[in-house]
């Protein structure tokens, strides 16, 4: 059902997050515009290309679990802000690397970005957006991964051939400080407020949960509590058979996707004879036109004709990636230009017509506390899988090749049909796993008027004959004593109690 409206639950926080993610992408896509630059300038070759591609993989992959564990405990919209200010500054820096070392060094920095803001993010669109709304929320937010793929690969290259690779990294330094500032102005809704929403439930005011002093016993107590949190929480998401197929699948479409968005300007170049400033702009062209119209319709699957069939939110991510990806395998076949990319835009266009259904699939069979933990178990497997096996297999396999990126493409691109039969298994097992949540939002809602209305039975009971209350004089009109309870259904303390006289 389509709830009332709400304060938060417009369209500005998922474009702001959405910002989030272009900021990131962009910053990663960079090194792929530069490319020929950076190889001149520091005289390396396609492998250590591929290093700085998926740099940060390392911290990123320590660093999200736990920011999972935190997500669900902590102020997420605050952790986002400061995140974003703080890998804006490590952008900026690459430009001052004097080799490659430190560049690589730095560039590995920049895996605290990603790994703190995915799962926060991830929880709180799960949060602003009930069911009904949450593929419009995710394909906005992901339309500007495939913006910051253009942004990064065009300007950068732009920018990297008439100025320089340095000047490329200043690129997202200063409107990312902006984006960071606008992160604290996000509500903080309590978790799991748009799944009551959606059975009916919600409150008329969203409070915010109360702050919770994770470092009160100290770090060392802090730490062990984390580790034993967050293995239980895994277990638990472990649990869930459709995050089990859901992952594996994800893992085989961001494969597919950031092998072809490192390496495709190169293909372009090597391959189809291109320049660099066509591949670079062909690239960027690719990304706008098939990829975020692709997300946004994507959006609008996931929410009103998925729904509509059995397991519809994994059934039609696991036949685009199907299609996609033999599309792709197509386009690698000795075609001219104009009917590789053709084919390619198509390809694009169906694979990107899944992203937003998955992410809200995630949301649909992870219980409100644990989508932090489920969010950052999902970056952990595009990071793994994605980001740092891609671009690092489609190089070292171009150079086992001499530089034939085509061949790699090939070899490569096949394991994905695997990854995504596995993915459409999850259909089987995802309407059972989002009713017991909502079952549980329900129940969990009745509970507390069962709490509440014995509340004011026990307080009318109290009070004398003819409705006066013990201790209190003559009879008058009777005092309902509206107590405010704490969110584990305790009694506040009497400077909390509302009275108001009937």
């Amino acid at each position: 059902m389509d709830g009332p409206a709400r304060p938060g639950t417009g369209s500005w926080p998922m474009w702001l997050l959405g910002l989030v993610v272009l900021m990131d992408s962009t910053d990663q896509s960079i090194v792929r515009g530069v490319v020929p630059q950076l190889k001149a300038g520091l005289h390396i070759g396609d492998l250590a290309v591929g290093l700085l591609m998926s740099a940060f993989v390392l911290v990123n992959g320590l660093v999200t679990l736990p920011s999972g564990y935190l997500a669900d405990r902590w102020h997420r919209s605050r952790t986002i802000g400061t995140t974003v200010l703080g890998w804006s500054g490590i952008s900026a820096l690459t430009a001052a690397a004097p080799n490659f070392g430190v560049m690589l060094g730095i560039r590995g920095l920049l895996g605290f970005g990603a790994a703190l803001t995915e799962p926060s993010a991830g929880s709180l669109m799960s949060d602003l957006y009930p069911y009904e709304r949450r593929g419009r929320a995710f394909s906005i937010q992901q339309a500007m991964t495939f913006i910051g793929f253009a942004l990064g690969v065009g300007a950068g290259g732009a920018v990297g051939t008439a100025l320089g690779w340095r000047y490329a990294f200043l690129l997202v330094g200063g409107p990312g400080v902006l984006i960071g500032l606008a992160c604290y102005r996000l509500r903080e809704p309590r978790r799991g407020w748009s799944d009551r929403l959606h059975a009916g439930v919600a409150e008329d005011h969203d409070e915010p949960e109360p702050r919770t002093d994770l470092l009160a016993g100290g770090v060392r107590n802090f730490v062990r509590e984390m580790v034993a949190g967050l293995r239980q929480d895994l277990r638990m998401i472990w649990s869930i058979p459709t995050m089990r197929y859901a992952l594996v699948g994800v893992a085989t479409l961001l494969f597919t996707l950031t092998a072809v968005s490192s390496w495709l300007p190169e293909f372009y170049e090597r391959q189809l004879h291109l320049r660099n400033n066509a591949a670079t702009t062909a690239f960027a062209l690719l990304a706008v036109v098939g990829g975020v119209p692709g997300i946004l319709c994507g959006g609008w699957v996931a929410d009103h004709w998925a729904p509509r069939i059995r397991g519809g939110r994994v059934a039609v991510p696991a036949y685009c990636v199907l299609a996609g990806a033999s599309l792709f395998t197509i386009s690698y076949l000795w075609l001219p230009f104009a009917a590789c990319y053709a084919v390619e835009l198509v390809g694009l266009f169906v694979m990107a017509l899944s992203v937003a259904s998955i992410r809200a699939t995630f949301s649909d069979a992870i219980p409100a506390n644990l989508r932090g933990a489920g969010f950052g178990a999902f970056n952990l497997v595009a990071v793994i899988f994605g980001t740092a096996a891609a671009p690092f297999v489609v190089s070292l396999l171009s150079q086992m090749f001499g530089n034939d990126l085509r061949t790699a493409f090939l070899i490569s691109t096949p394991p994905v049909l695997l990854g995504a039969w596995i993915l459409l298994r999850a259909r089987e097992h995802l309407e059972a796993d989002a009713a017991r949540i909502f079952a549980a939002v329900v129940a969990a809602a009745q509970a507390e008027q069962d709490r509440q209305a014995a509340l004011v039975v026990d307080l009318t009971d109290a009070s004398g004959p003819d409705g006066a209350r013990d201790g209190q004089g003559d009879a008058g009109p009777l005092d309902l004593v509206e107590v405010a309870l704490d969110h584990d259904g305790d009694v506040r303390g009497d400077d909390q109690a509302e009275v108001r006289h009937l």
